[in-house]
């Protein structure tokens, strides 16, 4: 299965000039924790940067500076982390493990934005195989105990 797969494909986004206080209002509005910064090439979205709603309150809210003057792109990470869509649950993970990530946008071949994965949406799936995994458990107990009860001599 790859990521395009399971990823969200209505993202919250919004250009790197963007206020913090933009950014936290688009954040309120669509009930989100992040928004991906874009740049705009002949008409395509291409991921600049991620914000969420942790970078705010840390390089804004808890040190008093102005959300109404700090851009997003300012609180945006250095090094934006981005996911091709051919990429497999395990590797997502991977990355996301490694870079201590819980959220990264998901790119075409040419780094057009598709998508966003989050953590809890690979944990939602995670969740789905386990208890499928958990059903064809019982059914398989179920199944065996009753070829053995009707198996042996005496049990009806």
């Amino acid at each position: 299965m790859t990521i395009a797969e399971i990823c969200t494909r209505e993202v919250v986004v919004a250009k790197r000039d963007i206020t913090v206080k933009g950014a936290a209002r688009l954040m309120r509005e669509y009930h989100v924790g992040c928004i991906v910064l874009v740049d705009e090439q002949e008409g395509k979205r291409k991921p600049c940067g991620i914000v969420t709603d942790r970078d705010i309150v840390v390089a804004v809210t808890a040190l008093g500076l102005d959300p109404e003057v700090i851009r997003a792109g300012d609180v945006a990470a250095k090094e934006l982390l981005e996911l091709s869509e051919t990429a497999g649950v395990a590797e997502t993970v991977a990355v996301m493990r490694m870079k201590g990530v819980r959220r990264l946008p998901v790119v075409d071949q040419d780094g057009v934005l598709i998508g966003i994965i989050a953590a809890d949406d690979i944990l939602g799936l995670l969740a789905e195989e386990l208890a499928g995994l958990a059903t064809m458990v019982a059914r398989e107990h179920r199944k065996e105990n009753a070829e053995r009860r009707t198996a042996v001599p005496g049990h009806a």
